[in-house]
Formats: structure tokens, sequence, C-alpha cells
């Protein structure tokens, strides 16, 4: 029989790469979304379309339902869980905060116990670098101390954290994934480089907050779903010896990892190389730092590496022609035939290369 993976979030960014990289590899995926309008619902439908083959199985369930995620849980009987469902968003939790108490954290709440309930083997699930909040050492480590969150949103991550941590004491093994900026083909539309890109091929300005001063730590979709394949069969084990005041370290199954490319980003070079692979300039419109940003993210990915023996490292050029390579294909329609012509001729020589 093949081995049965449940992933949530199946229809998102992230969770629909991980769901076929999985299904390429053979593995019967059970995929839960409840496919919410945060964001375009076609393009959500869209992925599921590519996902759809007999050893993919998906059910339309809100994490909240607890009876109906109990029942999938009973009826599949998953080895290894891979959560990536979640409001996401670090600005909309300033608007619609229930959502994330909803989700976020009633949800996570459902999928540990359906866990817990029907013994399964290995639970990985999505944190972010937003953990870190107010920290001012770089890189961000997974040994820092993250007590500090700037949003809503950081502080369910964090939260999920913890309540990972008091079910890997019982007994379930757990891994915390702290994502930073992941982009990529098939991104989400409330990402910088999507808004960007669209912005600038519509000739309407950009928002630049803090004057543009600011750094990220860009992850490329491939290297993310890399590292969660790898993680998944690396099962953490309790610890006879460990460091108490190290976060990163319990006696208990559980581990967290860094995510990253460890290689920080100035805003304004990140612009420059879109403006650079569309072959035009962006209207900028220059805005001061907003209260739920952070100045910088950047990853110290040392345990992740020694743990799976690779690290994100797609460079951002590479990253961002890949994605305009897919934002063309897939909005062909919607941008004037000069401006696909002209991207589009630029991606012919790197069509092996290609992730759509």
């Amino acid at each position: 029989m093949r081995e049965k993976i449940l992933v949530t979030g199946a229809a998102g960014f992230i969770g629909f790469h991980v769901a076929r990289r999985l299904l390429q590899e053979g593995y019967c995926v059970i995929g839960l979304d409840n496919l919410n309008d945060y964001y375009d619902v076609k393009l959500k439908k869209d992925r599921l379309t590519l996902l759809k083959q007999p050893s993919f199985i998906f059910s339309d369930l809100s994490l909240e339902d607890n009876e109906g995620l109990m029942n999938l849980f009973q009826q599949n009987q998953p080895s290894i869980v891979i959560h990536l469902a979640a409001q996401a968003g670090v600005k909309y939790c300033l608007k619609n905060p229930q959502a994330y108490i909803n989700s976020n954290l009633v949800g996570f709440g459902n999928v540990l116990e359906g866990c817990k309930k029907t013994k399964v083997e290995h639970l990985l699930y999505a944190s972010s670098s937003s953990v870190y909040g107010a920290n001012q050492k770089f890189p961000f480590s997974v040994q820092d101390h993250v007590d500090h969150p700037l949003t809503l949103y950081a502080a369910t991550k964090r939260a999920n954290e913890l309540m990972a941590h008091a079910y890997s004491y019982s007994g379930l093994p757990t891994t915390g994934m702290r994502f930073f900026n992941v982009y990529g083909p098939w991104g989400r539309p409330d990402m910088a480089l999507f808004i960007f890109t669209k912005a600038i091929l519509e000739n309407k300005p950009i928002h630049i907050n803090n004057y543009g001063n600011m750094f990220r730590d860009f992850t490329y979709i491939d290297d993310v779903v890399e590292c969660i394949i790898r993680l998944m069969h690396r099962v953490p084990k309790p610890r006879d010896s460990y460091v108490p005041n190290n976060p990163s370290q319990s006696k208990a199954p559980y581990q967290i990892h860094n995510i990253g490319n460890q290689t920080p980003i100035h805003l304004m070079e990140f612009i420059s190389i879109i403006e650079e692979k569309l072959g035009k300039k962006a209207i900028k419109r220059f805005l001061p730092v907003q209260p739920e940003e952070v100045f910088k993210t950047f990853a110290d990915v040392n345990e992740l590496q020694n743990t799976i023996q690779f690290y994100p490292n797609t460079s951002m050029e590479q990253g961002i022609e890949r994605f305009l390579d897919w934002y063309f294909r897939y909005y062909q329609n919607e941008q004037q035939p000069i401006q696909k012509a002209q991207v589009e001729s630029r991606f012919e020589v790197n069509a092996k290369h290609r992730s759509i």
C-alpha cells in the first residue's frame, strides 16, 4: 500500500507544491483546504486541477470543523501530517483577528488532537519567521528566544510551536518549520513579488515602506519543498540530555528549523531585479515604516543543514525569472501582447530550468 500523507492547505501556495512533489514520488496524498476567499479562489482551484489523479484525495474542509476533521483522520489514517493550512498574511490580522484565532489556534488544536488520536508518526507544521518579532540579533537562530511578536499572526505561530511541544511531550513527534518569505510560481497575490510585478505591468505605483530601507531573506519554493520532503522522514526522537535554556532543544521528540535562504537582500535591490527582468521601471511611492513590519529577516540555517544536508540556495535572479515565466503563462490573456512577448523571450534560453 502507498503511504498516506495528509497535507492541509493543499490548494495553497506551499501546500500545492508539496502535494505535487509527494504525488510525483508515489505517495497517496489526502489534501485538505476550505478554499476561502482571502485571495483569488480561481488560483486555488487551478492548483487543485493539477493535482487531480487517483492517488490524490481532496476534502473541502475547515480546520475549525472538529467533527469533520476527526472523521478525515479516522477514515484515512495518515502516517504523516504536513500542516500548512492557516490564515495567512501579516497585515490582514489587523482587520480580521478572529480569522487567525479560529484557524491558527482552534484549527491547529484540532489537528494536534487528530494526530494524537490516530497515532500519526510525525507532524510537520508551518511556523513563520514572524515569530522573531522584535529580536535584534542577526541572523535569526532557532536557539534564540522569541518572546516579542509584533502581530497577532506572529503570536499565533509562536503559540503553535508551544502547543506542538506540549503534544510532543505526550509522545507525538513534531517538527516546526519557520518559513522565511517564500516566493515562486503559483505564489500568493498578496506577496511582494506578485504585487510589484502586477503593479509595474499595469503602470501603477508600488508602495515601498520604510523608504525602502528593509532587508528580506527570500526563499524559493522548490527549495522549501525539498526541505520539507527531507525533514518528513527525519522524525525527532526524545532526548536524554539537552540544554534546558536552548529553545531549539527539548526532552520531547520536538524540533524547530529555520527554512530560509540565509542571504538577505535589500528591498531596493529586490525591486531592481524585477525591473531588470521585466525591462520596465516601477513607479515608486515611498512610505514611512509600518508598525507591523520588521527591519530585517535573516535565517541561520546551520541546524537545518546539519539535519538534512541541504539548505535553500536558489539565487534571487533565478527565482524571480522562474516566477515571471509562470506569471506570464498563467495570466497571458490579461497582459498586453507586447509586454508578454518581451518577457517570455527572455526565458526561452532557460526553458529546461522552468518550474511551472
